[in-house]
């Protein structure tokens, strides 16, 4: 039993290491070459999709930067139009005044003619009624034949000496 167990016992060694160096490389080949492939490959996807992701994060930064800034354009945009609408709406009211002034001192100024017009208007009707009133009490007092131009002559210098006076007063 010695030396023919030892051998035999070193054969199925041999074969066993033999075996197992045939399995590793058949698995080699076979397993773990795709394996390690698929691996290789999973990772650079892996890898792929994360710059993937950081890119659409960038550009989604860069697109709410780009949002953000024509919102604000947009705000200063209304602002300047609303300043110069309230700007145009003053300047409107001001001239609607100013015209509204001006047609003001115009009918006053009209209107103090007319009044003036009516006055003198009133001031002469006045005097001739007077003028009529006083030929008919001087006719009836002095029942003379006067000449009636030169009474109304005298009638009419003599209202508007004291009627002027008066009037003025």
């Amino acid at each position: 039993m010695g030396f023919q167990n030892v051998v035999n016992l070193d054969w199925q060694a041999v074969l066993q290491i033999a075996n197992t160096i045939i399995m590793y490389l058949i698995l080699k080949k076979l397993l773990f070459k795709p394996v390690t492939e698929f691996m290789a490959k999973r990772t650079a996807d892996i890898a792929k999709s994360y710059e993937e992701a950081e890119e659409a994060v960038k550009k989604g930064e860069e697109f709410k930067a780009e949002y953000e800034a024509k919102i604000n354009s947009a705000k200063q945009e209304a602002q300047e139009i609303i300043r110069q609408a309230s700007k145009r709406a003053e300047e409107r009211a001001e001239e609607i005044i100013k015209a509204a002034q001006e047609e003001a001192v115009r009918l006053k100024e009209r209107a103090h003619k007319d009044i003036e017009r009516e006055r003198q208007k009133v001031m002469n009707e006045i005097k001739d009624d007077i003028s009529s009133l006083a030929i008919l009490a001087a006719s009836k007092i002095i029942e003379s034949d006067i000449d009636e131009a030169k009474h109304t002559k005298l009638i009419d210098n003599f209202i508007k000496e004291v009627g002027e006076a008066k009037w003025q007063n």
